[in-house]
């Protein structure tokens, strides 16, 4: 059966820390604040991915209470929950993300986020969709605070796999 999760994170700039997007470090003047990298593309994958199998949230997965994985990388975020889907048999059909950003241009590296995450998740990279719009300058996101990403994964799962989902 095929089974679709949605994804949403969104992480405050600040000055200091390396700006994370799609495992790819970005040039600007600010990074994204957050226990892990904070690198909110793979984050709303992840979190579309989890979602798509009826798991709870990366913050439950990964909470910012644990500081074995304080500063983890995202990408390692999402091969550990790729690993939870294959525990299920579940097989990660495409992700399609948006990242909402005003600053910096996200288009000159899209191509190397796409190569990163299609790696981590075992996808041809025409699998793997990414693109970025503004907020047209409104709100926290137009005022260049932060940074956010929606994302949508479909899943494949066996039938005989889907009645294990924890929600099932």
């Amino acid at each position: 059966m095929n089974l679709v999760g949605i994804g949403y994170d969104v992480h405050r700039l600040v000055e200091g820390r390396p700006l994370i997007l799609g495992g790819v470090e970005i040039p600007h003047t600010h990074g994204l604040d957050g226990h892990s990298d904070a690198d909110v593309l793979c984050h709303a994958v992840a979190d579309a991915l989890l979602g798509a199998v009826g798991e709870r949230d990366i913050g439950h997965h990964f909470p910012n209470t644990d500081e074995s994985i304080r500063g983890i990388s995202s990408l390692e975020i999402l091969s550990r929950v790729v690993a939870v889907l294959a525990n299920q048999g579940a097989k990660i059909v495409n992700v399609d993300v948006t990242l909402v950003s005003e600053a910096p241009k996200i288009a000159p590296h899209l191509d190397p986020m796409r190569t990163r995450i299609s790696q981590v998740l075992g996808l041809p990279p025409a699998r793997v969709g990414i693109k970025a719009t503004t907020n047209e300058r409104m709100g926290f996101l137009g005022r260049r605070e932060g940074i956010a990403a929606m994302a949508v994964a479909s899943v494949f799962v066996p039938e005989e796999s889907s009645s294990s989902s924890p929600n099932a």
